[in-house]
């Protein structure tokens, strides 16, 4: 199956606020998407609507089926990991791995069990004992070790160290990851997560600012880093968002042609998280 996710005009309201304001969203099999926005976004919301664990209005499809109707076998195809794991903690690792294999059709116990022999996460600990970072790569061998076809990650490091982040994101790749799954990544860390990207949606207020392929940053979008009397023609060229630099401006552009910018300074491509701060930045200012 080549769609793995399409929603049109979906929407969730609770009382007075829209949490999801009208959003399209069309996800491709072997997609990684960084879904990027402040808090309040609309973005766990969003999530949990695609996986059935919220209430919703629009046309929505998960690999084929409507969340809202076949949550039980559409979740037999997907994980979920949320930034408050709750695993069993009266159960030792052991305990849990053996529960799994005996709940979850797909749960690979041999594959779960190497995920974890290169980590401090011992098979006779039980999860109380273990540390936030090890609670999550507890919670992402279980995962791994399931045949999904779509994995769903709202925060999954927040709060861990840049050592913990890092190791997730690589055994993400290096062990998960294939042309087939689709990942759907929700975090704050940019940064941490831009190299492996495919694709990338901001949100704000509920409502979709911008969703592109990676590829299609460096084609749509300019930044600009000028210094001295340059500046003021600089920030005269219509754009999206300017930050103080050293001695001068980064300015960065929508659809402007590099060649009116390039005697003006040094080009290069916005970060996303530089092009999440002018995107929004745009959007408040016009309200």
């Amino acid at each position: 199956m080549n769609s793995v996710i399409e929603a049109r005009a979906l929407s969730r309201q609770f009382q007075q606020v829209q949490a999801v304001n009208g959003v399209d969203l069309s996800v491709r099999a072997g997609t990684v998407l960084g879904l990027i926005g402040p808090n309040g976004a609309g973005k766990t919301t969003l999530l949990r609507s695609l996986l059935g664990l919220a209430r919703c209005e629009g046309e929505l499809a998960v690999l084929g089926l409507d969340p809202r109707r076949h949550q039980a076998r559409l979740m037999e195809r997907v994980c979920f990991i949320a930034d408050t794991a709750v695993l069993p903690r009266w159960m030792t690792v052991n305990q849990l791995l053996q529960y799994v294999a005996g709940v979850h059709p797909r749960f690979d116990l041999e594959q779960a069990e190497r995920f974890l022999a290169d980590t401090d996460v011992g098979p006779r600990r039980k999860v109380r004992e273990l540390s936030k970072g090890m609670t999550v790569q507890l919670h992402l061998a279980v995962v791994m070790a399931i045949d999904a076809r779509l994995l769903v990650l709202d925060e999954p490091t927040l709060g861990l160290d840049i050592l913990y982040r890092k190791r997730f994101y690589e055994q993400l790749l290096n062990d998960y990851f294939d042309e087939e799954r689709t990942i759907i990544i929700s975090t704050h860390q940019v940064e941490e997560v831009q190299q492996i990207l495919t694709d990338v949606m901001f949100m704000n207020r509920g409502r979709v600012l911008m969703s592109k392929a990676m590829g299609d940053l460096e084609r749509d979008f300019s930044e600009l880093h000028v210094v001295g009397d340059a500046a003021e023609r600089a920030l005269a060229i219509p754009h999206i968002g300017e930050r103080t630099i050293l001695g001068g401006k980064a300015i960065i552009y929508e659809g402007v042609e590099r060649s009116l910018l390039e005697p003006l300074g040094e080009l290069r491509t916005p970060s996303v998280s530089d092009l999440f701060v002018a995107k929004v930045g745009g959007e408040e200012n016009h309200d």
